[in-house]
């Protein structure tokens, strides 16, 4: 099972500058249930954004730059390779960003765990469009905006529909 997570804004932004646009407790909280303890992918640039490996998961970073290592991850050279590798470690494997990932590996994702953040902001990389005849929307929790949440947003899982 490959699921993309994600949060984005309502027009589908999800970063500039190499930064997210918003800081939500409550979907950092979200994020790190559902990917602590199996593989996450992301892109070299995703990576930096973080900083550092996330704990209490394999940390698997795509990266076409031959002379870039970095203490305590796995770097490969295409999502072919992060998918094979991921795979041995567990059939858990979750898609983390940033947006050009996000598009190579719509098609052989099987779910989608989307933040959608209520908030128009200005962006420079956003998440593709998720097709209604190739995605089911199963579950949606909102949250309303609080002292430490300044968007209201929605917790959203979508899955891909099986073609006969």
């Amino acid at each position: 099972m490959i699921t993309i997570v994600v949060a984005m804004g309502e027009k589908n932004e999800i970063g500039s500058d190499n930064q997210l646009l918003w800081h939500l407790p409550k979907d950092l909280k979200h994020f790190k249930n559902l990917t602590s303890g199996h593989p996450v992918i992301m892109g070299r640039k995703t990576y930096e954004s973080i900083g550092k490996p996330l704990p209490n998961r394999t940390n698997i970073v795509i990266s076409r730059k031959k002379d870039w290592f970095e203490e305590g991850i796995l770097i490969v050279g295409s999502i072919k390779e992060a998918v094979k590798f991921a795979k041995k470690i567990d059939e858990d494997i979750f898609i983390i960003g940033g947006g050009n990932i996000y598009e190579q590996t719509m098609d052989i994702t099987d779910k989608l765990e989307v933040t959608l953040v209520k908030a128009d902001l200005k962006a420079d990389t956003f998440f593709p469009k998720i097709d209604s005849k190739a995605w089911v929307k199963t579950q949606e929790i909102c949250h309303e905006k609080d002292e430490k949440n300044p968007y209201d947003f929605c917790f959203q899982t979508y899955e891909k529909i099986k073609s006969e």
